[in-house]
């Protein structure tokens, strides 16, 4: 979008001083015919950007003129941040309050004829994270953490295991993450002596210290997320092992897609697929909507349960009692 574009240059040429527009161009993945046009749309709208040629040349603002967008404060600009990356801004009256003041300064700071592309966008754009059944998990310390991540301070938690147990805890938080609508924080505890992941939905209370923290120069956020994943699936995988095995034609490729393939057996126009399905109650669920396409052949439970689900079926369905 040439909004986003216009405010990149801004940001751009303040804080280097001065840039090539072959430079901004690349910075910004466009042309450079493009990044002249918003110069002149720039300049029109009375910021005084100038443009020098020569080795040393390049696009800079007017010595002592100070681009609005300096007026953000730092957790404004966080919240900018995360909103763009379609992050709800949470659901505290601070944090919202943090991000209509962004945008109200930012708005404030662009030129007339960008004002409208704004009011476009939050006529046309929504963000609903709600789901359509349930309800978003309440996160009332989630602006404490993002505060204690930004600003590098330890804090004291009360943290609820899934057993229902509450745990006290010192943790020095390295990052947060947002997985599918879920909140997790990635933080050193003192008590375990190690990085370890928590849900923010299970946090009971958190107390922001005095105390400061520095994330290790070797800890990577996106490489420790990643790896705590494929551990996750391994160790699941390893734990939770619940063989189906299903016959179906071969013409039904699709049903392949849908599960996690452990075995396939060609017999003729038949194929026996083995999928883990992880344990008895999920296999229920998942079996039910397979059964238009193919034939459940195992575990004996498992045929068992279908066997009684169709004669509810029957019954509900076709009026016949069967006994």
């Amino acid at each position: 979008m040439r909004l986003h574009r216009l405010i990149a240059i801004l940001l751009l040429v303040e804080s280097r001083g001065k840039m090539k527009a072959s430079e901004l161009a690349a910075a910004l993945e466009t042309s450079v015919r493009s990044i002249y046009r918003d110069i002149d749309v720039l300049a029109e709208s009375g910021i005084p950007l100038y443009t020098t040629t020569g080795p040393n040349g390049g696009i800079s603002l007017m010595e002592g003129y100070t681009v609005n967008l300096r007026r953000l404060h730092g957790e404004e600009v966080v919240q900018l941040f995360l909103t763009g990356m379609g992050i709800p801004a949470g659901a505290s009256g601070e944090a919202s309050l943090l991000l209509k003041n962004a945008l109200l300064k930012l708005e404030a700071s662009l030129p007339a004829p960008y004002l409208q592309d704004i009011q476009t966008a939050q006529n046309r754009f929504l963000f609903d994270d709600t789901p359509w059944w349930s309800e978003q998990p309440v996160l009332p310390y989630l602006e404490t953490l993002r505060a204690a991540v930004w600003r590098g301070m330890k804090i004291q938690v009360q943290y609820r295991k899934i057993s229902g147990e509450i745990s006290c805890r010192k943790l020095q938080p390295y990052g947060l993450v947002v997985k599918q609508g879920a909140w997790y924080l990635a933080a050193y505890c003192e008590e375990a002596k190690e990085v370890r992941t928590f849900k923010c939905e299970r946090f009971a209370a958190v107390l922001l210290t005095e105390e400061s923290c520095t994330v290790p120069d070797n800890f990577l956020l996106q490489e420790y997320w990643t790896e705590g994943e494929k551990a996750f699936k391994a160790d699941s995988k390893a734990r939770e092992i619940y063989p189906v095995v299903i016959r179906t034609h071969v013409q039904n490729k699709g049903i392949l897609g849908r599960l996690e393939v452990m075995n396939v057996e060609i017999d003729g126009e038949f194929q026996q697929i083995t999928a883990n399905m992880y344990d008895y109650e999920s296999a229920c669920e998942k079996v039910l909507p397979l059964l238009v396409q193919a034939e459940i052949m195992g575990p004996v439970e498992l045929r068992e349960y279908i066997s009684s689900q169709v004669h509810v079926w029957n019954k509900m369905y076709l009026g016949i009692n069967v006994t």
